[in-house]
């Protein structure tokens, strides 16, 4: 091992997690709804000086609490965010709290893994997390779900030590504190994850039967105290904007879990493809000791095999709940890298200790899925090189004019995906068994091509999506006028207009014969009829998918 991981651990896991999650944050623009919705939050923060209120539009927001829209707003004023003396992007500063917080979940992981495991179980658990590609992607993003894992994470973490110590209160307290911290950041299903997790848990374990009061009892506490800090906050929003907040932020909750809310219905098994994909490389060989607990021969504590089956119950606690919701999002399951990860360590470690073997299978799927995601990696620079020869394949009128986007590709971007099928190869088909040296190798490769691929291929794919109306929105910043979308939900507009609040809103304006001011209307090419041609409307262009209208 590393004389640097011996001497300074967790300086080098701050270091590299600074070096991978933090470079390119500014690199695209934030997307269109959460990491817009969430960064103008912090901004109606800023403008209003009302830290209590989450707000969109300068209205009440009710679909989240607002702990991580805090840490947007002190990232905001700290870089001097929409200021003339801004000394970042406001893209940067609006994903830096994830870096950070990926940060603290590396140098998290490998704590608890050095601690009950060993210094190479904390450094290998720290790595795999690393290495699985959304985790990665989601600590350099605006969006509020890593912040919440890590505080579900360590609620459950501290609920298992307090009841090592026969259900010591301190621990206990600090479980409640960090529910109560994961409540404030995306409401109560922190604490319906931590509570199954520990019934689930009982009901497995006949010994804890017998003392089923005193879990009850415990559970009771916890939930108690995190319920405090959740209704705190809402108890005081209430009394500012009306009880009718709270009825509607349950009313939405109960609708993420019983519908397809906003067309994210999916089949039950998505979540399970977007671990398998999502979490390449490190789900294909974390899968056997999460559907088996053989290895657990191999641990040589009780307090280790006890770990290794809380956390086997997060992770099914979690993917089996997300695929029953009915509204499904790559990010809901994503309380399940954390285990996803410590069951990769696991093997791992036990490989490296010569406890375990390589299977084979973990080398065919590596290459079957490895090359596949590499194809795709390639495909989608290679379609927006060629857009045009894809045009005609495409039936949405809309994704027709986004791939008429003037957008510019040198070539090489094709080439990071044939790179990593080529590392694939190299590391595991090559002559000579499989190492750890060479899946280190393999990870390693994942992490930079991963790297690669926000730096010069995410921006571009912005391009297409977004970035025409977004230039349009920054081109008016200051000027006395209103935009306002019509027919699709956006928050783009808000954010990069950095719209002031009194404005009217786009259906009173374009109702009215007569504005104060200029008024710009921004729609799909793919709206009604009846919009493109209202009476006080009048075409300015049509540019990549986008209708632009000035009111007459």
């Amino acid at each position: 091992m590393s004389p640097i991981l011996l001497r300074k651990p967790y300086l080098f896991w701050f270091m590299i997690g600074a070096l991978v999650y933090i470079p390119f944050l500014g690199a695209s623009h934030l997307f269109d709804w959460d990491e817009i919705n969430f960064a103008e939050s912090a901004r109606e923060m800023i403008k209003t000086g009302d830290y209590l209120s989450v707000q969109i539009n300068f209205m009440p927001f009710w679909e989240k609490p607002p702990l991580f829209i805090w840490l947007q707003a002190l990232s905001f004023q700290f870089f001097g965010t929409f200021t003339d003396t801004a000394w970042t992007s406001m893209e940067f500063a609006a994903r830096f709290p994830n870096a950070l917080i990926g940060i603290a979940t590396l140098l998290t992981l490998y704590k608890i893994g050095a601690k009950h495991f060993s210094p190479k179980m904390g450094h290998l658990w720290a790595f795999s997390y690393l290495a699985a590609i959304t985790p990665h992607v989601y600590a350099s993003s605006g969006i509020i779900d890593p912040l919440f894992n890590l505080l579900i994470f360590l609620g459950v973490y501290y609920l298992i030590q307090s009841y090592w110590k026969n259900f010591a209160f301190k621990e206990l307290l600090i479980s409640a504190i960090f529910i109560g911290l994961a409540l404030l950041t995306k409401g109560p299903v922190a604490l319906l994850i931590w509570g199954l997790c520990a019934l689930t848990y009982v009901v497995l374990n006949r010994k804890e039967w017998s003392q089923l009061l005193a879990w009850l009892k415990a559970l009771t506490w916890v939930s108690i105290i995190a319920i405090l800090f959740f209704i705190s906050w809402y108890g005081i929003i209430a009394l500012k904007f009306g009880s009718g907040i709270i009825s509607d932020f349950f009313a939405y909750q109960i609708r993420l879990l019983t519908t397809g809310d906003a067309g994210h219905g999916q089949p039950f098994y998505y979540h399970a493809l977007v671990l398998l994909f999502g979490c390449f490389p490190i789900s294909i060989w974390a899968i056997s000791p999460l559907i088996s607990r053989k290895s657990e021969v191999n641990l040589s504590t009780p307090q280790e095999r006890d770990l290794s089956v809380w956390f086997r119950i997060l992770f099914w606690v979690v993917l089996i709940l997300f695929s029953l919701v009915k509204t499904k999002i790559v990010h809901y399951s994503s309380m399940c890298w954390i285990p996803l990860s410590f069951f990769s360590a696991r093997v791992l470690c036990d490989w490296e200790m010569g406890l375990g073997t390589w299977k084979k299978w973990y080398s065919m799927g590596l290459l079957v899925i490895g090359l596949l995601f590499s194809f795709i990696l390639s495909l989608i620079p290679y379609i927006g090189s060629h857009s045009f020869e894809f045009i005609p394949l495409i039936q949405d009128k809309f994704v027709q004019g986004n791939l008429q986007a003037p957008v510019y590709w040198s070539g090489f971007e094709i080439l990071i995906g044939i790179g990593f099928a080529l590392a694939i190869i190299y590391w595991i088909a090559r002559k000579g068994a499989v190492s750890p040296k060479r899946i280190n190798g393999l990870m390693i490769s994942g992490i930079a091509i991963i790297m690669l691929y926000m730096a010069l291929v995410v921006p571009k794919i912005e391009g297409y999506t977004q970035a025409t109306v977004i230039d349009f929105y920054e081109s008016k910043v200051g000027q006395k006028v209103y935009i306002e979308t019509v027919g699709f939900k956006s928050f783009a507009h808000l954010l990069y207009f950095q719209k002031p609040a009194g404005s009217p809103d786009g259906e009173t304006l374009i109702k009215v014969q007569r504005v104060d001011r200029p008024t710009y209307f921004v729609m799909k090419n793919d709206v009604d009829d009846a919009m493109k041609y209202h009476p006080h409307l009048s075409f300015m262009k049509e540019e990549n998918g986008f209708l632009f209208y000035k009111h007459k």
